[in-house]
């Protein structure tokens, strides 16, 4: 817990960094413009296909019908475009976390490393394809869970719980192998995140409802469509910056994790003369002459 609340710290603290700003900027700019280029040319197209799958729905056919007798026939024109909004913010926020991982995470390791560990060995576990090939397996089974419990999400307390559970699991899995990836052997990372899971995955479900908290954005209605362009560059550097002080939390609990089972394993090492490093050894006396006789 002290490892973890040290961590937490110094993520914060951090996040002020000149150099961690500067870097936030990239994946804003990255995801907010690949949604402006999406959004201009199939933004239209996924309003008319989504309008025309509710036409054929029977029970919001009734529902129309009975929104149209008590003068709210409004609230069904602005349906279509809510959905299409609801369904984009996931893959905003799992490109948001890609982007993070891959554009911010190696110069924040680089920056924790510089400033609080310059002589912890880099083992290089992991190279980067190897990483970008975890990330993008683990980023698959979220989109897939993601997909699978969109329907439970009409349900209000799993609508609450699911998504911010689905991201804390992308989290923990992306961010922990990175922070490791360049300084942990592939023996150390799989120790270190055996001994942690704990705690990792904890960090993991906590960054994903910090995650899930820049979507109450859209929380608005209506209202939010008529921003919308406005609201998807202040939603995507939300979640830049979430994502970014997870990366800054996860790297410095990992690398301090690196750091003392190294100082473990060094202390335990054996000695030339068999003994610990933690044990003191024994003092070398040197044995008595035996004293000279009378008659020398």
């Amino acid at each position: 817990m002290t490892l973890l609340l040290d961590a937490f710290w110094r993520a914060v603290a951090y996040c002020l960094h000149p150099r961690v700003i500067l870097l936030s900027l990239l994946p804003l700019v990255l995801i907010a413009g690949g949604a402006f280029v999406l959004g201009w040319f199939f933004w239209e197209p996924a309003v008319d296909a989504v309008a025309g799958a509710l036409v054929e729905w029977e029970l919001l056919r009734t529902a129309r019908h009975w929104l149209e007798r008590i003068g709210a026939a409004g609230f069904y024109a602005v349906l279509p475009p809510l959905i299409v909004v609801a369904l984009a913010v996931p893959f905003i926020v799992v490109a948001s976390l890609l982007a993070v991982g891959v554009l911010m995470t190696p110069a924040i390791v680089n920056l924790v490393a510089a400033r609080r560990f310059p002589r912890l060995a880099r083992e290089r576990g992991a190279s980067f394809w190897h990483s970008l090939g975890w990330m993008l397996a683990s980023t698959a089974v979220a989109l897939v869970a993601i997909v699978l419990s969109m329907p439970l999400w009409l349900i209000p307390p799993l609508a609450l719980l699911l998504p911010p559970l689905i991201w804390g699991w992308l989290t923990y899995r992306v961010m922990a192998y990175d922070a490791l990836a360049e300084h942990a052997s592939r023996e150390e990372r799989l120790a270190l995140m055996r001994t942690h899971r704990w705690p990792l995955v904890a960090m993991g479900v906590l960054s994903g409802y910090a995650g899930a908290a820049p979507s109450l954005v859209w929380a608005f209605g209506a209202a939010t469509l008529i921003l919308a362009p406005l609201l998807i560059v202040v939603s995507v550097w939300l979640y830049t910056l979430v994502f970014a002080f997870s990366s800054l939390w996860f790297t410095h609990y990992a690398l301090a994790a690196l750091h003392a089972l190294r100082e473990r394993r060094r202390a335990e090492q054996p000695l030339p003369g068999g003994y610990a490093r933690h044990e003191p050894a024994p003092l070398l006396v040197e044995p008595e002459r035996p004293a000279a006789s009378s008659s020398d």
